[in-house]
Parts: C-alpha cells; structure tokens; sequence
C-alpha cells in the first residue's frame, strides 16, 4: 500500500529538512504533540513502490504523498487524497530549528510582559525597548533575562522627538528570538499593537506575577501620584485598562474626546479580593491549521513507479511533511 511521501518530498528532521528517502532508522524528526513540537525517533523504514500519488494543495505549498498517508483534520485524521477543502494540522517548517527558551512565570516574568505592553515593540523575530531613563531600560533588560535566559544588555542610542524637533538621547534593549516574539504577540491576543493590544491574562497566574506586571506597565505608562496613596496609568487603549480596573477592583471612567484616560492604582487595591489566579501557558502554541484547496490526482508517467517512504517513530508516531502533520495508515 502506498502511503508515505514521496521519495524526493521534503520532511522535517531535527537536523533540518531532508528528502524522505535519506531518512534512516536513528533520524529523529520533529513532530507535534498538541500544540507544541516535540522530537520522535525513527525506528523503521519502509519503502514501497506505486503508480498513484496526490498533490495536495494547502495554503503554504503544495507536497505529494500516497493518497493513504493521514493528516490530522479539526475531526481526526483523514486519507490525503480525501482532505479537499477541510483543516489540517501545520507548524511553519522554518521556525522548527529556532532556540526555544525556557520561560519562567514570576516577578521578572511579569515586569517584562508589562514594560513591553506598556513601552516595548514586538516585531517579527524580535522584542525591543526604547526609553529615556537608563535605570528603566536596566530593569527590563535585567528582567527578560531572569525570565527567559536570553542575553539582553542596553545600548545607548539616540530617537527623534517630534515636540522638540530634535533627536534625544536614550537606551535600548533588544533581543532577537523569534520565538519571544510569537510569545508575546500570543499574549496580548496576536496583535502586540498598543492600541490594539488585549490585557495579557497570563499575568494572572499569580499575584507575584501580577505584581511585577503592574510595575513593569507603570514604570511604561504610569506615575506614582505626589499627594495620594497610589499609582496612576495613562493610555488611549480603553478596553486594556477596563480590563485591569476589573482585576483591581477599581473605577474607571473612560476619557471624553478621544484623549488618553487615567486608571488609578491604590497602593491598597490587593485588600479589595478582587484579584483571582488563572492558568494560562507561558510558552505559544506552535501549530495551527491550514486549509487545503485542492488535492489533485497524480499517477506516475512512463514506465518509473513513484516511491513511497514509511517510518516507524517512537515515542511520536507522527511525523512531519514539511510542516504538515502526517502518519502512516494502522
């Protein structure tokens, strides 16, 4: 039965992408486990020979396997030459070999979520802070590296200001991961735009976490009041700071005329008991779905039968077809 990719199909091993017949017992492949990869070891390989293969079309390529290979769907895991027009499981094939950090919930980890939602930019491959004051840049920089492992160190630099019409004086801290970037644009639920960011609710899987969230955001966007008792953030990001007035317990009137609005923060607050933990992962989910547009016969020319590639895995039984989550028929 034919029901492997291809023998010059590209598949993902850890050592990076290989044609599927240069796969050999002792390989070891990335697959995904829910929404996070992980490495599978082949055991076994298999080749069989057929005339009839598949194209299938999805969003990202086009990859030709036997028409009995499986690929998960939202409903399980169906043949390849029956998922026309329906969702299969897909990782982006090149951001497979990236560094993966581990991320530690605590103080550091919140100051750094909130310091970035307040001041930081997320871009595609990497998270960067821009200030005036040394002392805040240092204490990001000194966070996100309690937090993650990642080397970050400041740079003096200079940005232009568009009041005084000249440039100013300041320190960055920038970082390249891709992989901190995905996280923190999951985070704030996928666009770190700060107008359009939402409140990060991983903050809130423990009142350390929140704690050092609520500092990093106000050193960002916020003052201590001279003659009170508390912290006061200013943004234009409305649905943001009603969501942390909820958590704190605290009124919030929204700003008339489309000016930036002011949430108070009692030094108090934490008595209110309004504040409730909640579970979310530290680390963004590294699969999603794709769409298949087409799946097109493909049987082969001439005289010259295709050649199919199976594999026996352990611990995984899956494996991926350049980032298309597939395993042989039972």
């Amino acid at each position: 039965m034919a029901y492997g990719p291809i023998s010059k199909m590209l598949v993902n091993l850890v050592d990076g992408c290989t044609q599927a017949k240069n796969v050999v017992p002792g390989s070891v492949m990335w697959t995904l486990d829910g929404d996070r990869t992980v490495q599978t070891t082949v055991s076994h390989v298999t080749a069989v020979k057929g005339r009839q293969a598949v194209d299938v079309v999805t969003d990202h390529m086009t990859f030709t396997v036997g028409p009995d290979l499986l690929l998960l769907t939202p409903d399980g895991w169906k043949r390849a030459a029956d998922t026309a027009g329906v969702k299969v499981a897909w990782t982006h094939a090149r951001k497979l070999c990236r560094e993966r950090p581990v991320i530690r919930a605590g103080y550091d980890f919140g100051y750094y979520v909130g310091a970035t939602c307040a001041d930081g930019t997320v871009y595609k491959n990497y998270v960067s802070l821009i200030v005036n004051e040394e002392a805040f840049a240092a204490r990001y920089a000194a966070a996100l590296t309690a937090c993650t492992a990642l080397p970050a160190r400041l740079e003096a630099v200079t940005r232009p200001s568009g009041f005084l019409k000249r440039d100013l004086p300041g320190f960055r801290v920038r970082v390249v991961s891709s992989y901190l970037s995905d996280a923190m644009r999951h985070y704030v639920g996928g666009d770190a735009h700060h107008m359009r960011q939402l409140f990060p609710r991983v903050v809130l899987r423990d009142m350390e976490t929140f704690m050092g969230f609520l500092d990093g955001y106000i050193d960002g966007d916020g003052f201590i009041v001279k003659h009170g008792h508390g912290r006061m953030i200013a943004s234009a990001n409305v649905p943001f700071l009603a969501e942390l007035a909820r958590i704190i317990g605290a009124r919030f009137t929204p700003a008339k005329r489309g000016l930036a609005s002011q949430l108070y923060v009692s030094n108090r607050w934490a008595a209110r008991g309004t504040f409730v933990p909640e579970h979310h992962p530290l680390h963004p989910p590294e699969a999603s779905w794709v769409r298949v547009h087409d799946v097109r016969p493909r049987p082969a020319l001439g005289t010259k039968p295709f050649t199919f590639y199976s594999y026996r895995l352990a611990p995984h039984p899956t494996f991926l077809v350049n980032g298309h989550l597939a395993r042989e028929a039972p």
